[in-house]
């Protein structure tokens, strides 16, 4: 489509310039100008946009029709629609995430207490990283009081030997969660990616005169949605609400909930620490509504730091690893629901961070300790990206500062130093201007079940 309009455009350029070189058009020059300009943009716009959109067609998308310049254009795409075989492993694998949804089954049940209202639950954002899944569930079974604790993994994508590793944890409860709405689940359709929505880099004019479905909702820099990074902040969303106001074995436990990713690293004593902290925060912090166990400092001394925490205004970029939140900090959160919901930035943390500013009544300060207890170990994933994936270089640096660290661990008290943040100024990233984005994470607290499309 795209193709035979760039060279039907390119054949037309061909001509006019053709005409406008020849001395019996020379006033062409002055009247022709502008439509011989917009016609040499529209050509390369158009010729790019084929390209872009030819490599996006998924294998079941169907021909697209629109009208543009007074002809009717229509892609008639050669890959084939889904196979009856493809179908059924998507319908299966619905089904499937339907079912653990529905049943909240707690595994390793029988073998611990029940969850008491000091209990630590742990949530892990999973996707499909299965080798750094490993080592956290291996610092996981490392560390003191694990076996109080409830362990939640929550999911965007299902496979059955992450699944079989989940299912081989011993040493404390075990309960798995879904995201439903994932690119996964959704491949050819929005939250995914939908063969008609509009490319990420091509204008708003083009957009419009191609009537792709989110046309009209560019970001603030002028892009599309990209589904691979909306899903990120949809499931941290669905997550949090999924675990504070629906589970029954969480809706009402008033304790402490870390947030992990699948790409993070505990220390041994970090619930130890945790505990502590919590402690020095109702003694002594009383504005402090969020806690953080982890910091992107490369620079670490345990024999200096070990027993001291730092409190501050909360920076995303900062103090984003291994948050921190309990059941009436989250009740704040959720009552900014459309402010997170509709700021343009695709991070779940940047939003935390505007609703911060713009909407708590009560700003995010944060309680964070001076030498961490969560590490980052991620190597690739949405933001980075490496040739070799493996995180055995981060965890060889992790582990020779764990192993110098291990006589200074377990303090018997914290010290507080108080520290002035700095005014940091918000600039939304982008990513998060479609109206169907919107609806969608709003949905996820309002419960406006089929209400997002």
């Amino acid at each position: 489509m795209f193709k035979v309009m760039g060279f039907q455009i390119c054949s037309l350029l061909g001509n006019c310039i053709s005409q406008l070189w020849s001395g019996r058009n020379k006033r062409l020059w002055s009247g022709g100008g502008v439509l011989l300009f917009f016609l040499m943009l529209t050509s390369i716009q158009l010729n790019f946009i084929w390209s872009t959109y030819h490599q996006q067609l998924p294998k079941s998308s169907p021909n697209i029709t629109f009208s543009a310049f007074g002809m009717e254009l229509s892609v008639q795409t050669t890959k084939s629609i889904h196979t009856n075989k493809t179908s059924d492993i998507f319908y299966s694998i619905n089904q499937k995430i339907a079912q653990y949804n529905r049943e909240q089954i707690i595994h390793n049940q029988q073998n611990f207490e029940a969850l008491r209202t000091d209990s630590v639950i742990l949530v892990i954002q999973v996707h499909n990283r299965i080798s750094y899944l490993r080592y956290l569930i291996g610092s996981l079974a490392k560390s003191s009081n694990i076996s109080q604790a409830l362990l939640i993994f929550s999911h965007d994508y299902y496979e059955e030997e992450i699944n079989d590793l989940i299912k081989s944890i011993n040493f404390c409860k075990v309960m798995q969660i879904f995201y439903p709405y994932s690119i996964q689940t959704h491949p050819n359709e929005f939250p995914g990616s939908d063969p008609n929505d509009c490319p990420r880099d091509i204008s708003s004019e083009v957009a419009f005169v191609l009537n792709c479905n989110n046309a009209l909702n560019p970001d603030i820099y002028g892009h599309y949605r990209e589904a691979k990074f909306t899903q990120t902040k949809h499931h941290w969303w669905w997550k949090a609400n999924r675990v504070f106001n629906e589970l029954e074995v969480t809706k009402n436990h008033e304790g402490l909930v870390v947030f992990l990713e699948e790409d993070h690293y505990v220390a041994e004593d970090f619930i130890h620490v945790l505990k502590l902290m919590e402690r020095s925060r109702k003694a002594n912090c009383a504005n402090c509504n969020i806690l953080s166990l982890g910091t992107y400092s490369r620079i670490v001394n345990y024999k200096k730091d070990s027993d001291k925490v730092e409190t501050l205004p909360w920076i995303s970029s900062k103090h984003n690893m291994g948050l921190v939140l309990n059941k009436s900090t989250w009740m704040n959160i959720v009552k900014c629901t459309d402010y997170f919901c509709t700021y343009d930035d695709y991070n779940w943390d940047w939003s935390l961070q505007y609703i911060s500013k713009t909407c708590l009544k009560e700003k995010l300060y944060v309680m964070v300790p001076s030498a961490p207890r969560i590490f980052h170990t991620g190597e690739c994933g949405l933001h980075h990206s490496n040739n070799n994936c493996e995180p055995t270089k981060v965890l060889s640096r992790i582990q020779r500062i764990l192993d110098f660290a291990k006589s200074y661990m377990y303090p018997n008290n914290l010290t507080i130093k108080q520290r002035i943040g700095k005014n940091i100024p918000i600039r939304a990233n982008g990513g998060w201007g479609d109206k169907r984005d919107h609806k969608l994470c709003i949905m996820m607290t309002r419960q406006q079940e089929n209400q997002y499309c």
